[in-house]
């Protein structure tokens, strides 16, 4: 620990409190002491911890297995200059950069990072970035509910499970009624009348690719909205998918949001990862958290300096647009280096790249006898396979052979126990490919014949 206090003035403080000393300030409450000693290892020299944590490390097998999983977390390359800007001091050890004159690199950053977010999604407006694409997600409603004030809303089933379960739990404790459309056998919803949809809603969420891997009629999803006198929200689980198909705002969506870690930020175990959340011009009072802005400074140059602030941090409760109280400036940064060192034209090269890869792997799984696509639907870089055995029986047999299979879907639709969800990305090789679809093929068959 790093203090630049002298013994003598922290003596002067201690003395102001009237404490003893800095032990004391942490000292717990009489009767919480810990009286027995803590079953801890004893320190280690820097050089045996880092081989100890390497050991440890080589034990992570599926680091090293062959992976087409997918499902909301994907497997992209990683330019070495990401981790370089992202790891430099100044961006390392910054945090909420009120002050504007001494922010000037962080503020920039999110700005850039809000542009990039615009024309990606092709909004107006784009906030300085959120927690994930789950919590995105929520606020999105929560924009739509202000908007409207109906406490109602309309939700694909294709929808990232796991997205739908964050706004379950935030809908119990807001009285919101979350209403499901049915995904229809080509693995897209059914933006209809049915279910309940023809009533007055907030609005109408919809994820393209959604969690099959299909790309969503959008359009129909922001007539149905219309018809609800509600808004469109478009979800982005894959934001690279954004450099090749449409915008959501040419779509017809209101508000556009997802998850951006396919921007250059590792895998890391579930996180830290990146929301991203923007909308038109109409919407930008209700937009959570900070926007940055540019501007210029009293010699008339070029600044940047926070606009905009609806945290319950900044104004008062009643009037906040958000209750979450950070963001992920660091992600974010990431994430703008990533597009920053791409460019528009690599970006586009690295989507499409993805797209030949899935369809190289869709060839090769369709190829297997029983094994089918099971859905005539375009697709990204992931999509569903019908398997002759249970989806996650041979997930399980692969695994055991090195290989990542793939999502079986069973985990989230029970009735879906023979759809594998699989990906593949500009990291997945030939190779890879071959080698899946023979293990699959072999595993497979001794399946098969032990029934």
């Amino acid at each position: 620990m790093y203090t630049p206090h002298t013994p003598d003035e922290i003596r002067s403080m201690l003395d102001v409190i009237g404490a003893p000393s800095l032990a004391a300030l942490s000292a717990p409450p009489p009767g919480l002491e810990i009286k027995v000693r803590l079953d801890v290892p004893p320190a280690l020299p820097e050089a045996d911890a880092y081989a100890h944590i390497k050991a440890m490390a080589d034990e992570d097998r599926a680091a090293r297995m062959v992976s087409f999983l997918g499902a909301g977390a994907y497997r992209h390359y990683r330019p070495p200059a990401v981790g370089w800007f992202a790891t430099r001091s100044e961006f390392l050890t910054s945090y909420t950069p009120y002050q504007a004159e001494a922010s000037q690199g962080s503020l920039q950053a999110i700005f850039e990072w809000q542009t990039y977010i615009c024309l990606l999604t092709g909004m107006d407006v784009s906030n300085a970035s959120l927690y994930d694409g789950a919590t995105a997600l929520v606020e999105g409603v929560i924009m739509a509910l202000h908007a409207k004030g109906r406490r109602r809303v309309i939700i694909s089933r294709a929808v990232h499970p796991m997205y739908r379960a964050v706004l379950q739990t935030y809908a119990s404790g807001m009285g919101i009624e979350v209403v499901e459309l049915a995904v229809g056998e080509d693995g897209r919803t059914h933006f209809t009348s049915s279910d309940g949809a023809s009533q007055p809603a907030d609005c109408v969420v919809v994820q393209s690719p959604n969690f099959f891997g299909c790309i969503e009629d959008v359009p129909a999803a922001a007539k149905l909205a219309a018809r609800c006198d509600g808004l469109c929200v478009s979800v982005t689980a894959e934001a690279l998918a954004l450099a090749v198909l449409k915008t959501p705002r040419e779509l017809g969506a209101d508000i556009a949001l997802g998850e951006a870690q396919s921007f250059g930020l590792p895998l890391g175990y579930g996180g830290p990862y990146v929301g991203f959340i923007a909308c038109t011009k109409e919407h930008v009072r209700r937009l959570p958290g900070r926007l940055v802005g540019e501007t210029t400074d009293v010699d008339g140059k070029r600044a940047f300096v926070l606009t905009l602030q609806g945290r319950e941090q900044h104004i008062r409760r009643e009037l906040a647009t958000s209750n979450i109280c950070t963001n992920q400036a660091l992600c974010a940064l990431i994430a703008t280096v990533y597009l920053a060192t791409v460019g528009s034209r690599g970006l586009k090269a690295i989507a499409s790249a993805n797209l030949a890869r899935a369809r190289e792997l869709a060839g090769a799984l369709a190829g297997i006898p029983g094994f089918s696509l099971a859905h005539p639907t375009p697709y990204f870089n992931e999509f569903c396979v019908r398997t002759p055995v249970a989806a996650a029986e041979l997930a399980s047999r692969l695994e055991r052979r090195g290989f990542l299979a793939g999502l079986p879907l069973s985990r989230f639709y029970p009735a879906l126990g023979d759809l594998l969800l699989v990906c593949a990305t500009e990291l997945t090789t030939g190779q890879d490919i071959a080698a899946f679809a023979a293990a699959a093929r072999e595993e497979t068959s001794h399946a098969l014949a032990a029934i």
